[in-house]
């Protein structure tokens, strides 16, 4: 069986929770959090403009099995169904990685800490309603 890779990046170029921030800063953010978690960094990919577009993350999740995880710049870019996030959870912890979100210096490495990642976003979904 081949070596794992490390961990890939994954940015955006939408707004989150109302806010834009410029690629290169997304990625000194992962690069920042990568070296201080001890993390082999590999460069990331950049999602779609388009709402709703989840392409390169489902590409990410494909390339699972040759890489240790993936360090997303927030949890807030993961899709808004909880369906679907499940389904990225158990692929991650199937495929034997672990899932980062570097802003929130958050890790998801086992089923435990699922309902943390989903805590965050629940609170933050109530928070933008009111």
């Amino acid at each position: 069986m081949a070596e794992r890779a490390g961990h890939r990046g994954y940015i955006g170029a939408r707004p989150l929770n109302g806010s834009r921030t410029p690629q290169h800063v997304q990625n000194i953010v992962i690069r920042d959090y990568a070296r201080r978690k001890n993390l082999q960094y590999l460069l990331s990919a950049v999602e779609h403009i388009m709402p709703g577009s989840y392409m390169v993350l489902e590409d990410i999740v494909d390339e699972l099995p040759r890489l240790n995880g993936l360090i997303l710049y927030s949890i807030f870019m993961l899709p808004p169904d909880e369906a679907r996030r499940r389904e990225i959870y158990d692929r991650v912890l199937r495929e034997g990685c672990d899932l980062h979100a570097a802003v929130e210096e958050i890790a998801l490495s086992s089923r435990n800490d699922i309902q943390a990642v989903e805590d965050i976003l629940l609170v933050n979904k109530f928070a933008t309603i009111l």
